[in-house]
């Protein structure tokens, strides 16, 4: 078997559609090279009769074709959640998916235990300001239990015309009773790349999924970083949070921009194509500035090859939660001109031979995504010495010095939220770079 598209390598699988089926790695491979293996004659023999009980004694007539498609969905979904049987449609879902823009709520989902499971909502989408969050269930659409549907039953009633609503039912962990949010569809146009300076010389970079262009877009965001903080960075933030993953290539891209030599990701299979390997090449963006990768249960699939390639290397420190941990590679056989099966074919390891599958990326520094609020101002000022009368000078201070002059401050940056208030992590993280920094000079 071989792979026929490298740029459309490893892709965030299932049926895009502003939902996401089941996200991970794919490949494509060439129908005509597929191996034929043995058939078992008896087992197809009780097939055979099965299909023709069906044919002469359901209580509604069956069309051949129908039976045939329900067959090797069976086989396909009866393998693992990431196997599946893709018609045309779905297919061209799935493409859509890597170009950064298309239609639905915005969710990366997969199935678990009859329900759709959240995985990850995409930034700026109507999931995202509705409030779904990763590890929600969702256990009704509208008034259509999931219960009993297909993933792709359940993902075909979500998507429909931009501007039409729908009201998920969700159970969240630490919720009293299930939730409703109502939901607008929309065309989802996907900013793969953001970046904020979160203090003079420390930068900040998210990634929300990783599309064909994510790697030239990190390193024009990462130039344009060291442009605003006078042509260099002290550190850098780079957030991987709820990142379900996507194309393999981007991820490598991504690994590569921080990283001078060494193997980034390998994958092993039972097909000679399934092994391949991946190496950094020389040129490291930062010159070696700390970074902080920063993760949780949502980042999945490709965003678990970039933090696990670089904490591998020691070129990061991952903060966060436990990652998702999903480390399989899907292989799409075309069967026919319209129609492909999609199978896991291959497993991921990060450098060090570690596999992410169900296990998932271990933070070095283990941080939950806490609500914290502000302390009271109650006016009160603590005495220092220079307050106290008759304090001694200090001598080595200039007069200019003990009185410092006012500071123009901008009336918006005034107003702003602190960090700690609007992200935690993410300010525990920056607090982590200047720590490094700081010993870094000594």
């Amino acid at each position: 078997m071989r792979f026929l598209k490298r740029d459309f390598a490893l892709v965030t699988a299932g049926v895009i559609i502003g939902i996401t089926m089941i996200f991970g790695q794919m490949v494509l491979a060439d129908k005509e090279t597929v191996a034929k293996p043995d058939l078992p004659i008896d087992d197809l023999r009780a097939f055979s009769e099965i299909f023709g009980r069906i044919k002469s004694s359901y209580v509604e007539p069956v069309e051949d074709k129908a039976l045939l498609e329900n067959a090797i969905r069976g086989m396909l979904y009866g393998l693992d959640p990431h196997s599946s049987y893709l018609d045309l449609s779905e297919f061209k879902d799935l493409r859509e998916g890597t170009s950064g823009e298309f239609g639905g709520l915005g969710i990366e989902v997969s199935m678990e235990d009859g329900f759709v499971k959240v995985v990850a909502p995409i930034d700026e989408t109507p999931a995202a300001e509705a409030g779904v969050k990763a590890g929600d269930l969702i256990i009704r659409l509208d008034d259509t239990p999931v219960k009993g549907l297909s993933l792709t039953e359940a993902v075909d009633i979500m998507r429909g015309e931009p501007g039409s609503k729908i009201v998920l039912t969700i159970i969240r962990e630490g919720a009293d009773k299930p939730l409703k949010l109502e939901l607008t569809r929309a065309i989802i146009k996907v900013k793969s790349v953001r970046t904020e300076v979160l203090e003079p010389g420390y930068g900040y970079v998210r990634i929300t999924t990783f599309q064909s262009p994510t790697g030239d877009n990190l390193r024009d965001a990462v130039n344009q970083l060291k442009i605003d903080n006078g042509g260099k960075l002290k550190g850098l933030v780079l957030d991987l949070r709820n990142n379900p993953g996507g194309v393999l290539d981007a991820a490598v891209e991504v690994s590569d921009a921080f990283l001078n030599k060494g193997m980034i990701v390998y994958t092993e299979g039972r097909i000679e194509d399934a092994d391949q390997k991946f190496h950094a090449k020389p040129g490291d963006m930062l010159n070696g500035a700390p970074i902080i990768v920063l993760v949780n249960g949502g980042s999945a699939s490709a965003s678990e090859i970039v933090a696990g390639a670089l904490q591998d290397h020691q070129r990061a420190v991952i903060l966060g939660t436990k990652t998702f941990g999903k480390g399989s590679v899907q292989t799409v056989m075309p069967l026919t001109n319209d129609t492909a099966v999609k199978m896991t074919t291959a497993r991921y390891y990060t450098p060090s031979g570690r596999s992410i599958q169900a296990d998932g990326i271990h933070p070095d520094i283990e941080i939950d995504a806490l609500q914290i609020s502000a302390a009271e101002d109650n006016g009160f000022q603590p005495l220092r010495e220079v307050d106290l009368s008759r304090h001694l000078e200090n001598g080595l201070l200039e007069e200019s010095d003990e009185t410092p002059a006012e500071v123009d401050i901008d009336e918006e940056e005034a107003k702003k939220q602190p960090l700690a208030l609007r992200d935690y992590p993410l300010s525990q993280a920056l607090n982590l770079l200047k720590g490094m920094n700081i010993m870094s000079k000594r």
